[in-house]
């Protein structure tokens, strides 16, 4: 049986990732229940999700600065434009929101949580944050995750994956909501396995989750995602055609992706890049790979190269993604070669 007790002291800082990435998930989920009447209030379909990021962003911020001294963290969001008199009733909601985790924190508490999220990933050790990943995902009602990593030395050693609305039984659709309403709940540590969280409680037992190798013998089970702007469809289609898949990926947002790869429930994910000049960030990816490769994938770019986390904010180095289980990897990216993606 895995030793648990090693893999929760493996990382100091792995119980406030947990807390802030677990609470950051209930608080989404909040925000996702109740997304019409949000948009509605503040005359702005999308603010649902703009809300439950800056919200998400400030707590998490919050729970990092008080529980553990390492606080550094390269965010996706930004606290400026919210400062402004035309984002007065976006602001007034994510300061509700917040202080319903939060009672004591004044909207300076929640602006300066947010503004604080800014460095340019140049330290030796820093925190990589995207507080809602998926947001077509979060507004359909789908899937969408809250992704925390931790990079030391241009290495992640520590994610911590919320998939608020991924079943986690793998007997359903990933694609669609988890209908017991309690999602899923990942985390990694470099050497360390990938473990899941019954009931999405980072006070429970975690178990350990694996990728199983892939072999000819069974028929490949891909997923990608689901807006066109993030990967090459055609390109993924002409993938899987040289490979002789018929099946068609199972299409789904966010780094959810990842878990479902982690877990077994597909064998490959697919993110192949739209053009020459597009860019991976590195929050977009840093949660999710490690929980991967700790369960056993391989995660690379389309050219086979490891995700290189050492550039800062971006993945300068890299084009795409390509993660799969072993057995499969080489082929893919063998694959890749032969339609002229490399």
């Amino acid at each position: 049986m895995p030793d648990t007790g090693l893999y929760m002291s493996a990382h100091p800082l792995l119980p406030a990732a947990l807390n802030a990435v677990a609470t950051a998930s209930a608080l989404t989920r909040s925000v996702q229940s109740v997304r019409d009447d949000v948009a509605g209030h503040t005359k702005d379909d999308r603010s649902p999700v703009t809300v439950a990021d800056y919200a998400a962003q400030a707590i998490i911020s919050m729970i990092l600065r008080s529980q553990c001294n390492e606080h550094l963290i390269v965010g996706e969001e930004q606290a400026d434009a919210l400062r402004e008199d035309d984002h007065a009733a976006i602001r007034s909601a994510v300061v509700t929101i917040v202080q319903r985790w939060r009672p004591q924190a004044s909207e300076d508490d929640v602006l300066d949580a947010i503004g604080s999220c800014d460095h340019d990933g140049t330290a030796g050790g820093y925190w990589t944050l995207d507080p809602v990943d998926g947001t077509k995902g979060f507004l359909r009602g789908q899937q969408y995750a809250v992704a925390l990593g931790y990079i030391s030395n241009g290495a992640v050693t520590l994610g911590v994956l919320g998939c608020p609305n991924l079943p986690i039984d793998t007997a359903l659709n990933p694609a669609k909501p988890d209908p017991q309403g309690c999602g899923s709940l990942y985390a990694a540590v470099l050497g360390r396995g990938a473990w899941e969280y019954p009931g999405a409680d980072p006070s429970e037992t975690p178990l350990q989750i694996t990728c199983p190798a892939w072999t000819p013998d069974r028929p490949i089970r891909p997923c990608a995602g689901v807006e066109a702007g993030h990967s090459n469809r055609s390109a993924t289609d002409d993938l899987l055609d040289k490979l002789g898949v018929e099946a068609d990926p199972v299409r789904l947002d966010s780094q959810a992706k990842y878990a479902v790869l982690a877990r077994g429930q597909a064998d490959a994910y697919l993110r192949l890049p739209t053009s020459t000049s597009y860019v991976e960030r590195i929050w977009d990816h840093a949660a999710g790979s490690i929980v991967a490769t700790e369960a056993g994938a391989l995660v690379t770019d389309i050219t086979g190269v490891p995700l290189d986390f050492t550039q800062g904010p971006h993945l300068t180095r890299n084009r795409g993604v390509i993660a799969a289980a072993s057995g499969l990897h080489h082929r893919l990216i063998e694959a890749s070669q032969a339609i002229g993606l490399t």
